[in-house]
């Protein structure tokens, strides 16, 4: 039976809960803030305007947007850095004289220490100021990048340790930077920044691979290609100092009258978080998207010139010569166009089924995945008789894929308290980049090179064993896509008990039978976590 829940000057109150309950009610007097319970369309309270959230977090909304912005730049070049070492892989590999498992080591380097210290970096955020450690570890990461640019060609496992070292700076930012999103903004505001803030990635990813090709063709060397983004990045300190604000952890989403909540034990977190199915099975089907676009980050290109280089298309790359970089700075292209329409259309979606369907964001990310394996299977199976028809499946595929980006933010930022949000983007980082990107290019190279090994050396088995190799992908999609059908299993539960835990209504683990206890006209009353929604 659904019924009210408010907030008064004094304590929060029920005013109906189910049947089965004595000494229920109408509506108290005097009631604040209303939102439904066990509704079939779910209404969110009141939420503060801009004039509200200007004296809640003592930013404007016009300052609000413009740290959104700095927030945007700084993680177009972390992405944009990430990525144009794909962009001038074939030239790395003919410099260095390695073959395709030492190249995708070079991305697995990266993302294994970007992983390993993401934890550190997320129980940091937690309690100090998030502003001070991105401006550290941004400089960082911009004085490393130019450092990795010098390396001689006889000091290959020298990149490999320059590369791991890049990812402290991204670990420092990539954790944190979306709390201050959440901090800033609530409900659909919160959505529309953080789609904003997501669009970086693919657009930043496709202008790593155009810089990195067009400084290679500009400069005739690669290196000038790692010399872009340290200058950029030293631009993204000054503006973080000068432009970022501290805001306080949680305040838009209490109450006024609600006492803000304290950080807990790292423990406490680690084990809260892991008893949030929907923060588990979401993070799992987030290791799916970073597996697949991890691979075709880093392999895509170089097996699109091969591709070319069967159908006739293009010269063999050999040792001495400068490879084609056509095929990146397509790829490049494609990667930011899909990436802004995928991002776009997958936060648009959601916010118009959200009304009608409260599942509605694991449901939109699990349709994304499940729709790209079958096209990105088909890319990888149309290369040899036609590259055009082959982008064109690229295209379809990396739209849905990027889907997910913006709305697995959403779902981590409101299925997780404020107080352990950096602490779970450090863990879904940990996950996604452990059994996804962390492993993939190295895992696909290492098969690539394995069924060369038994096949005649020759262009046409370089180009089939990476085909084979990627085809994993599509398999893993799949996998990605029924973990977030299984988020949307528990999505509702988990979302009304964080909301129930930031209004003081909830601790971290709820009673045995799974009710908590609500006082009215003097008096407590049980009700259902489950018919309760903020």
């Amino acid at each position: 039976m659904p019924g009210l829940l408010g907030q008064s000057d004094t304590a929060p109150f029920l005013s109906q809960a189910d049947d089965t309950e004595e000494g229920v009610g109408g509506p108290t007097p005097g009631a604040g803030k209303t939102a439904s319970l066990g509704g079939s369309e779910p209404q969110d309270r009141e939420d503060p305007d801009g004039e509200g959230l200007q004296l809640i977090t003592g930013v404007s909304p016009r300052h609000a947007t413009l740290i959104v912005g700095v927030l945007c730049y700084i993680n177009l070049l972390n992405y944009m850095d990430r990525f144009t070492v794909a962009g001038v892989l074939p030239d790395i590999e003919q410099f260095f004289g390695i073959g395709d498992s030492s190249s995708g080591l070079i991305q697995t380097v990266f993302i294994s220490s970007y992983m390993v210290l993401a934890p550190v970096f997320g129980y940091l955020g937690d309690r100090y100021n998030r502003k001070y450690l991105m401006c550290g570890g941004i400089a960082f990461w911009s004085l490393v990048t130019l450092g990795s640019s010098f390396i001689p060609r006889e000091r290959f496992w020298l990149l490999l340790f320059t590369r791991g070292l890049v990812g402290v700076g991204e670990a420092s930012y990539s954790t944190i930077a979306p709390t201050l999103i959440a901090d800033l903004f609530v409900a659909d505001q919160r959505s529309r920044m953080l789609s904003v803030f997501y669009f970086a990635i693919p657009v930043g990813s496709g202008l790593g691979y155009i810089a990195g090709s067009k400084v290679k063709d500009v400069a005739g060397d690669w290196h000038w290609a790692l010399r872009v983004t340290p200058g950029l990045g030293m631009i993204a300190v000054l503006l973080l100092f000068l432009v970022v604000r501290e805001p306080p952890r949680g305040a838009v989403e209490r109450h006024s009258d609600t006492p803000p909540l304290s950080p807990t034990s790292w423990w406490a977190d680690v084990r809260a978080l892991a008893r949030n199915p929907s923060f588990v099975l979401s993070s799992l089907g987030f290791t799916a998207v970073a597996f697949v676009t991890g691979s075709l980050a880093l392999w895509a290109p170089a097996f699109l010139l091969r591709a070319r280089v069967v159908l006739g298309e293009t010269p063999p790359c050999l040792p001495g010569d400068s490879c084609s970089s056509s095929d990146s700075l397509i790829f490049g292209l494609i990667t930011c166009v899909t990436g802004i329409l995928g991002v776009a259309s997958g936060v648009e979606i959601s916010r118009r089924l959200r009304h009608t369907n409260p599942r509605a964001d694991p449901l939109v990310c699990a349709a994304g995945l499940l729709g790209s394996a079958p096209f990105l299977f088909l890319a990888l199976a149309c290369a040899q008789g036609s590259i055009v028809v082959t982008y064109v499946f690229i295209f379809i595929g990396e739209i849905l894929l990027s889907m997910n980006w913006a709305i697995v933010a959403d779902i981590l930022l409101y299925v997780v308290i404020p107080t352990r949000r950096s602490t779970a983007e450090a863990f879904q980082i940990v996950l996604s980049h452990l059994l996804g990107d962390a492993g993939s290019p190295y895992l696909i190279g290492l098969i690539s090179d394995r069924l060369r090994r038994d096949w005649p050396p020759s262009f046409l088995s370089q180009f089939r064993a990476l085909q084979f190799s990627l085809m994993l992908c599509a398999f893993v999609g799949a996998l990605g896509g029924a973990a977030f059908l299984g988020t949307a299993m528990y999505i509702e539960g988990d979302r009304k008990r964080a909301q129930l835990h930031v209004q003081g209504l909830l601790r971290d683990a709820p009673p045995p039978d799974d009710r908590i206890v609500v006082p009215q006209r003097g008096r407590s009353t049980k009700v259902p976590v489950s018919s309760v929604l903020i």
